[in-house]
């Protein structure tokens, strides 16, 4: 079965340890859920912004600013326009 997650991740879940690999994009400093972007997911599924926004150490209204800016990017962009909208 393919549930998304790399080996690293599979690996902190299976010996329910925290990743420790700082420099990988995915890493987080959330020891709740391994420190991994990939894991939170995969256990919670969707989330709100006030959760993303602790997982991440700042306001949901950032979280908020944030996605505004990354989906006008996308509107911006005729191949992800196509995709999304």
């Amino acid at each position: 079965m393919n549930d998304g997650l790399v080996s690293c991740a599979k690996h902190c879940i299976e010996t329910d340890s925290d990743c420790v690999h700082m420099k990988c994009r995915l890493w987080i400093e959330y020891k709740k859920e391994h420190n991994c972007t990939l894991i939170a997911v995969h256990e919670n599924g969707r989330m709100t912004l006030r959760e993303i926004g602790e997982r991440l150490g700042i306001s949901f209204a950032r979280v908020k600013q944030i996605e505004s800016r990354a989906l006008e990017r996308l509107r911006k962009n005729p191949l992800a326009a196509s995709l999304f909208f």
